[in-house]
């Protein structure tokens, strides 16, 4: 099937790595052109330099006011369009509600909420019909995962922006969706496991608790944002859909 990504040109945020780079991938490779960011530069221009040519990258901080004009302008100046965003940031820093400090949720509201917030309003403006937004959330907008109380208190809440912002610009003919990860195999989770005193058994662990036995690969998961992004998923829109082989059950 031909999802119809060809010459269409998202910005993906977070994208050096993990699931913001497995995202950017798949785009690509279906013929879109990205314009990706991270907050390290280096790392930002080496992972746009392994994209190829259609993709471009730009430092840029989501916790930065200025950062949401910046990348949808670039996208504009490098490729002449702008069709989309992925909003994926890092994960807040772990831990107990009795142990985070307000110094770490104020970061993290910064960076993982009010950027996003930021960022999708900055898209809304600029895109025109057939446009569409998504944000990279978490399993924890539907269940708490113990150790991550930062990212519980803070996903659930995009969550609910994301379905109010899909009633405001279904109209325009603008979709907004959001992606529920949860044990996909990357650096971020391989982390979290090695919280545990035993990560291996951690893993097998959350393993048994997935109806497919495994934790998912991150090609896996872009292929299923690049489908979401793309003009097939056309009339998807306002939904949260668990990337979770069947953790939730179906529910």
């Amino acid at each position: 099937m031909d999802l119809g990504l060809k010459d269409r040109v998202y910005v993906v945020t977070g994208a050096t790595r993990g699931l913001g780079n497995a995202a950017a991938r798949e785009l690509v490779a279906d013929g879109a052109k990205v314009v990706i960011t991270g907050r390290d530069e280096k790392r930002v221009a080496d992972a746009a330099a392994e994209l190829g040519p259609n993709a471009v990258g730009v430092a840029a901080d989501n916790a930065d006011s200025a950062s949401a004009g910046r990348l949808v302008a670039a996208a504009r100046e490098h490729f002449g369009g702008f069709d989309g965003v992925l909003i994926s940031v890092g994960g807040p820093a772990p831990g107990s509600a009795a142990d985070n400090t307000d110094e770490q949720w104020q970061a993290a509201f910064e960076s993982v909420f009010l950027g996003a917030v930021r960022l999708a309003r900055a898209a809304a403006a600029e895109l025109g019909e057939g446009g569409v937004i998504g944000l990279v959330l978490s399993g924890s907008v539907h269940e708490p995962i113990p150790g991550l109380t930062i990212s519980n208190g803070l996903r659930p809440g995009l969550a609910g922006f994301a379905k109010s912002l899909a009633n405001e610009l279904g109209p325009r003919g603008i979709r907004v969706i959001g992606l529920l990860p949860s044990r996909i195999d990357t650096d971020r989770v391989r982390e979290l496991d090695a919280l545990s005193p035993d990560p291996e058994a951690a893993r097998a662990a959350n393993e048994a608790n997935i109806p497919l036995r495994r934790y998912g690969t991150p090609e896996e998961f872009g292929r299923t944002a690049a489908f979401l992004l793309s003009p097939a998923a056309s009339y998807l829109t306002g939904i949260m859909l668990p990337v979770d082989g069947g953790a939730r059950h179906g529910f």
